[in-house]
C-alpha cells in the first residue's frame, strides 16, 4: 500500500509537471513615451530566452502602442522593447502556468537625445512596415526636396507609381483618397493632397483599403472599398499654426506661386491653400516647382484657391471643403496610327492644336453624428459648377499604305492647302482640315443620408440609406471642316470634297435617387446573416440639334450667329432621347468572423426595367427593356500573424448595353466614323479575382508583398469595324464577343542591409492581355475574329546608402512587351525600354544642400525607327537654408541636356497608335520658400524648421525617373 501511494504521488507530480510545461501564456502590454505618455507606434517588442538571449517571438506595437505575444511556454525570459530615438528597455519576465495572461501594463520608453538626433539624419527607421492589412511608411526614411509636397514623398515609396495624369497606384491598386489623421483632406481628393500637403508635417503614411460608410457601420460588404493614404502628423505639430509660401521664376517665362496656412489643434484641422503656376501643376508646384506630373501634356497654366476643415467631438464629426480652379491649356500633338485589317492595314496621321480653358467651383461637406451608443447618422452633400471654353484646329489624313515608307515625316504633308508637290498622292484616301469652338457649363449636386441603429450588442442592426443626385449641362459647338476623298470622283472627274459648317447644341438634364434598407442578424457566435434591398431610379434627357450654316459664307467661327439660322436645322443630324431606369437590388450574405480569418459571401439579384423615347429625323421609337442581373461576391481574409496576411476576393458583375446601342439606327453625323446600332446585343458578365499576400520582419526591416488579379468578361461588347476603302472612313457596329481577359501579377521585396544604412527595393510585375476584336475582310464581306495578345514584363530595382550628410542611390528598370497579332503576324513586335541612373544628395556646411540625378532611358524594338532612341535626363538643385531654417532659396535646372520627349503609345486588338505632345521640359527656376510655424512649444517649432534642412533633393522615384522622381513622357 505504501509503495502504491508513492507511485501515485510520483505519477501525479509528473502529470502536473507535464501539464504545467504544456500550458501556454500570453504576454501583453502597452508601450508609451515617458515624457508625454503618448503611445509609441511600431516599437519593436521581443521576447528573449535565457540564458542565450535568443529571440523566441517578436512584433511591433499597434498605432495605440499595444502588443500581445501569445502562446508562450512558462519559464524565465527577457522582454526587450526598442524604438529609434528611445533608450532600449529590457525587463526580466517570469511566466508561470497558473497565470495564463501576463499583463505588463504601460512600459515607458525614455528619449535618447543623441540617438533621436541621429534618427532624423540616419535612415535607421524602417522604410515600410506591415501591421495586419495596413502598410506603414516612415517619412523620416526618405529624403525629399526643400519645401517638398507630399507628391515627392509618395514617388519614393516602395511600390508607388504616379502616371502622367497624376493618378497614383500603390502595389497595383489605384489610390482613391488622401486623409490626414483619419480625416478627409479636401474631400479626400488625391491630386489636391499630393500638391498641397508638405512633407515636413508627415510622420507616417498608412495605406489600406477603407470600407464605404455602409460597410464600415453595418459590416455588410457592398464592394465599394477604396484604397486610401492616411497621413499621421508629427507629434507636437497639431497644436498651432503652420504653413508655407513659395515664389518662383524661371526661364521661358515660367513662374510658380503657392501658399498654404494650416491650424491643427487636437481634433480640429483647418487649411487654406492657393496657387498659380504655368509649369503644368494642377495643384501646387511641389518642392520648388517643376514638372512633377503633366495633366494632358501641353502647356498648362492653373490657378487654385481652397479651404478645408475637419473637427470632432465624442458624438459628432464634421468636415468639408470648397475649391476654385482655373486652367488654361495650350496643347499640340502629332499623331500616327495603324488600323489592322485583313486585306491590308489602314494608316492615319494627324496634327492637332487645342486651347482649353476651364473654371470649376466645388464644395463638399460631411457629418457623422452619434446621438447615443446605438445610433449612427452620416450626411454627405456636395456641389459642383463648371464652365469650359475650348478651341481646336486639326489636319488629318488616311492612307492605304504606310506613308513612312515614302517620306520621313508624313505629318508635314497633311495641310492640302499648302501643298505644291505631294509625294503621298498615290496612297491618299482622304484628308481633312477642320476647326471647332465649344462653350459649355455644368451644374451638379448630390446628397447621401445614412442612418444606422444597433438593436443589440451582438451585431443586430438596421440601416437606411438615401441618395439624391441632380445635373444640368449645356454645350454649344461650332465646327467648320473640309474633307477630300481621293478615291471618289465628282461629276467633273476631280476629287470629291465635303464641306461642313455647323452649329450644334446639346443640352442634357438628369437626376436620380436611391433608397436602401439593410439588416444584419447574428445567427451564431461571430456569424451574421445580412439582408439588403435597394431601389434606384435614374432619369436623363438629351436634346441634340444641328444647324447647317453653309448658306452664310460670310459667317466666321466664333462670331455672332446669323439671323434666321434656326430655320436651317438638320433633322438627320439631330436627335432627342429621354431615358428612364428602374433597378431593384436584393442581396443576401453571410459574414464569419474568426480569430484567424474573416469571410464574407453573398449574392445580389437585380431585376431592371428601362424605357427610352428616341427621335432622330423621321425615326421615332418608344421601347422598354426588362432584364435580370446577378452578382456573386466573396471576400476571404486570413491572418497568419499581425504582420502576415492573405486576402482573396471574387466579384461577378453583369452589365447591359446602352439603350442607344440596341436601336436599329445609323448615326452618320461624322462621315468618317459612322455608327450603327445592334438590337441583338446580349448583356456581358465580368469575373474579377484578386489575391494579395504580405509579410514583414520588423527586426530585419524586410518585407514581401505579392498581388495577383485576373479579369475575364463573357459577352463583352466590341465594335465590329468595316473599313470603307473609297472614303477611308469606318462603319462600326457593337457586337458581343468572348475571349477578352487580363492577368496581372506583382512581387515586391524590400530590405535593410548593413547597419540599416543600406536599403534595397525591388518590384517585379507581369501582365498578360488577351484582346479579341473583329477585323473586316473585304473579300468575304464578313468580320473575322482576331486575337491580339500582349505580354508585359517589368523589373525595377533601387538601392541606396545614407548617413547624416550624404545620400547616394542607384536605380534600374526594364520593361519588355511581346505583341502578337493572330491574323496579321507581320504586325508583331517586341518593344522594350530600359533605364538606369543615379542620384545623390549632399548636405554641406552653412545649411546648403546640393542634389543631382541623372537617368538614361532607352527604347528598342519599335517598327517606327524614330521611337528607338535614347534620352539622357539630368537635373540638379542647389538650395540654401536661411532665417534659422524658416526660409530657403534654391536654384533648379531641369533637363540640362535637353533630351526629354513627350511620347505616348497604345495598343488594342485592332489598332496601335503613337502620339507626341508639346510640353515643359528644359528650363531653370529660382525659388524662395518661407515656412511659418507657430506651435505649442518652442521645441516643436525648431524641430520642424530644422527638419527641412536635413532633407535632400528627390531622386528618381520609378526607375525611369525625371526630376524628383518624375519621368519623361513616352
Amino acid at each position: 500500500m505504501k509503495k502504491l501511494l508513492i507511485w501515485m504521488v510520483l505519477l501525479l507530480t509528473v502529470t502536473l509537471s507535464t501539464y504545467a510545461q504544456n500550458k501556454i501564456v500570453t504576454v501583453s502590454g502597452r508601450v508609451i513615451e515617458a515624457g508625454t505618455k503618448e503611445p509609441v507606434e511600431l516599437a519593436a517588442v521581443q521576447l528573449l530566452s535565457l540564458p542565450d538571449s535568443a529571440q523566441v517571438v517578436g512584433m511591433t506595437t499597434s498605432a495605440q502602442g499595444y502588443f500581445s505575444l501569445s502562446k508562450q511556454k512558462p519559464g524565465k525570459y527577457l522582454l526587450k522593447v526598442s524604438f529609434i530615438g528611445y533608450i532600449t528597455k529590457v525587463i526580466p519576465v517570469q511566466l508561470t502556468a497558473n497565470v495564463p495572461a501576463k499583463k505588463m501594463g504601460n512600459i515607458e520608453l525614455a528619449t535618447d537625445a543623441v540617438m533621436l538626433k541621429e534618427a532624423v539624419v540616419v535612415a535607421e527607421a524602417p522604410q515600410v512596415t506591415v501591421v495586419e492589412d495596413t502598410l506603414m511608411y516612415n517619412s523620416s526614411a526618405y529624403r525629399t526636396p526643400e519645401g517638398a509636397m507630399l507628391e515627392e514623398l509618395v514617388k519614393k515609396l516602395p511600390g508607388a507609381e504616379i502616371d502622367d495624369d497624376g493618378n497614383v497606384k500603390i502595389n497595383g491598386k489605384e489610390l482613391k483618397k488622401i486623409m490626414v489623421d483619419g480625416k478627409e483632406f479636401f474631400g479626400g481628393d488625391v491630386k489636391t493632397g499630393l500638391k498641397n500637403l508638405p512633407v515636413d508635417m508627415v510622420d507616417k503614411l498608412k495605406t489600406y483599403d477603407k470600407k464605404s460608410d455602409l460597410a464600415r457601420v453595418t459590416g455588410i460588404d457592398d464592394g465599394e472599398e477604396e484604397t486610401v493614404l492616411d497621413l499621421t502628423v508629427k507629434k507636437g505639430m497639431n497644436q498651432g499654426w503652420f504653413g508655407n509660401a513659395d515664389l518662383g521664376a524661371g526661364t521661358k517665362d515660367r513662374y510658380t506661386g503657392r501658399m498654404m496656412l494650416n491650424r491643427f489643434i487636437d481634433n480640429t484641422q483647418f487649411s487654406i491653400i492657393g496657387s498659380a503656376n504655368n509649369v503644368n501643376d494642377q495643384g501646387f508646384s511641389g518642392g520648388g516647382g517643376g514638372p512633377r506630373w503633366r495633366s494632358n501634356n501641353g502647356l498648362n497654366a492653373t490657378k487654385m484657391l481652397g479651404a478645408t476643415f475637419a473637427t470632432q467631438t465624442n458624438k459628432i464629426e464634421l468636415g468639408g471643403s470648397v475649391r476654385y480652379n482655373f486652367q488654361d491649356g495650350d496643347i499640340s500633338s502629332i499623331n500616327s496610327s495603324e488600323r489592322f485589317l485583313q486585306n491590308g492595314n489602314s494608316y492615319s496621321n494627324s496634327n492637332n492644336k487645342n486651347r482649353n480653358k476651364g473654371t470649376n467651383v466645388n464644395a463638399d461637406f460631411r457629418m457623422e453624428w452619434k446621438p447615443d451608443t446605438l445610433t449612427n447618422i452620416i450626411f454627405r452633400p456636395n456641389f459642383s459648377y463648371g464652365r469650359t471654353n475650348n478651341a481646336s484646329l486639326s489636319e488629318s489624313g488616311t492612307f492605304n499604305e504606310d506613308p513612312f515608307n515614302l517620306v520621313a515625316n508624313p505629318n508635314d504633308y497633311l495641310n492640302f492647302d499648302n501643298l505644291s508637290d505631294d509625294p503621298l498622292k498615290d496612297i491618299r484616301v482622304n484628308a481633312t482640315n477642320s476647326a471647332s469652338l465649344s462653350k459649355g457649363n455644368s451644374l451638379s449636386g448630390n446628397a447621401t443620408l445614412q442612418v444606422n441603429r444597433k438593436l443589440n450588442n451582438k451585431g443586430r442592426n438596421l440601416t437606411f440609406r438615401g441618395v439624391f443626385g441632380y445635373g444640368d449641362n449645356d454645350n454649344d459647338q461650332y465646327t467648320q471642316s473640309e474633307t477630300r476623298y481621293y478615291q471618289l470622283l465628282n461629276h467633273l472627274g476631280g476629287d470629291s470634297i465635303l464641306y461642313r459648317n455647323q452649329y450644334i447644341t446639346t443640352p442634357t438634364h438628369n437626376y436620380n435617387y436611391t433608397a436602401q434598407v439593410t439588416y444584419s442578424e447574428p445567427i451564431a457566435k461571430a456569424t451574421f446573416l445580412q439582408f439588403s434591398y435597394q431601389f434606384q431610379y435614374k432619369y436623363s434627357k438629351s436634346d441634340k440639334t444641328t444647324f447647317d450654316l453653309l448658306d452664310y459664307p460670310d459667317w466666321t467661327i466664333g462670331g455672332t450667329l446669323p439671323s434666321g439660322y434656326e430655320a436651317h436645322a438638320v433633322d438627320s443630324l439631330s436627335k432627342n432621347a429621354e431615358y428612364r431606369y428602374y433597378n431593384h437590388d436584393a442581396s443576401v450574405g453571410l459574414r464569419f468572423i474568426r480569430q484567424k480569418y474573416q469571410l464574407n459571401v453573398g449574392m445580389s439579384f437585380q431585376p431592371q426595367n428601362s424605357t427610352l423615347s428616341y427621335k432622330k429625323g423621321d425615326y421615332m421609337i418608344d421601347t422598354t427593356r426588362t432584364v435580370f442581373n446577378f452578382a456573386p461576391n466573396m471576400d476571404l481574409r486570413f491572418r497568419f500573424s499581425k504582420v502576415s496576411q492573405l486576402r482573396f476576393t471574387y466579384r461577378g458583375r453583369s452589365s447591359q448595353p446602352t439603350m442607344e446601342n440596341l436601336l436599329p439606327i445609323t448615326d452618320n453625323s461624322n462621315p468618317l466614323n459612322i455608327r450603327m446600332g445592334n438590337p441583338g446585343l446580349k448583356p456581358s458578365f465580368a469575373h474579377t479575382m484578386r489575391l494579395f499576400y504580405n509579410t514583414y520582419n520588423a527586426e530585419k526591416q524586410r518585407g514581401i508583398m505579392t498581388h495577383f488579379s485576373f479579369t475575364a468578361t463573357q459577352n463583352s461588347i466590341s465594335n465590329s469595324t468595316r473599313y470603307n476603302e473609297e472614303t477611308g472612313g469606318l462603319i462600326t457596329r457593337p457586337e458581343n464577343i468572348n475571349g477578352n481577359w487580363n492577368a496581372f501579377g506583382l512581387f515586391g521585396f524590400n530590405t535593410a542591409l548593413r547597419n540599416k544604412k543600406y536599403t534595397i527595393n525591388t518590384f517585379t510585375n507581369i501582365n498578360y492581355q488577351n484582346n479579341v476584336a473583329f477585323l473586316y475582310n473585304q473579300d468575304t464581306k464578313n468580320n473575322d475574329r482576331n486575337t491580339s495578345t500582349g505580354l508585359m514584363l517589368g523589373e525595377r530595382v533601387t538601392g541606396s546608402y545614407r548617413n547624416d550628410w550624404f545620400e547616394f542611390s542607384l536605380n534600374g528598370s526594364i520593361n519588355y512587351t511581346a505583341e502578337r497579332n493572330k491574323l496579321r503576324p507581320e504586325n508583331n513586335q517586341e518593344p522594350y525600354t530600359y533605364s538606369y541612373g543615379a542620384s545623390t544628395n549632399i548636405t554641406m556646411p552653412w545649411k546648403m544642400t546640393l542634389a543631382t540625378n541623372i537617368t538614361n532611358q532607352s527604347r528598342r524594338g519599335y517598327r517606327d525607327s524614330s521611337m528607338n532612341r535614347n534620352e539622357l535626363i539630368w537635373n540638379a538643385q542647389l538650395a540654401q537654408s536661411l532665417l534659422k531654417g524658416a526660409g530657403t532659396i534654391s536654384f533648379e535646372v531641369y533637363d540640362i541636356l535637353r533630351q526629354q520627349s513627350n511620347i505616348s503609345r497604345s495598343l488594342t486588338a485592332d489598332m496601335r497608335s503613337v502620339s507626341e505632345y508639346n510640353g515643359i521640359n528644359s528650363y531653370c527656376m529660382v525659388h524662395f520658400i518661407y515656412r511659418l510655424n507657430i506651435f505649442g512649444s518652442k521645441a516643436a517649432r525648431e524641430k520642424m524648421m530644422n527638419s527641412g534642412g536635413r532633407r535632400g533633393f528627390g531622386g528618381p522615384g520609378r526607375g525611369p525617373g525625371g526630376f524628383g522622381g518624375g519621368r519623361p513622357h513616352f
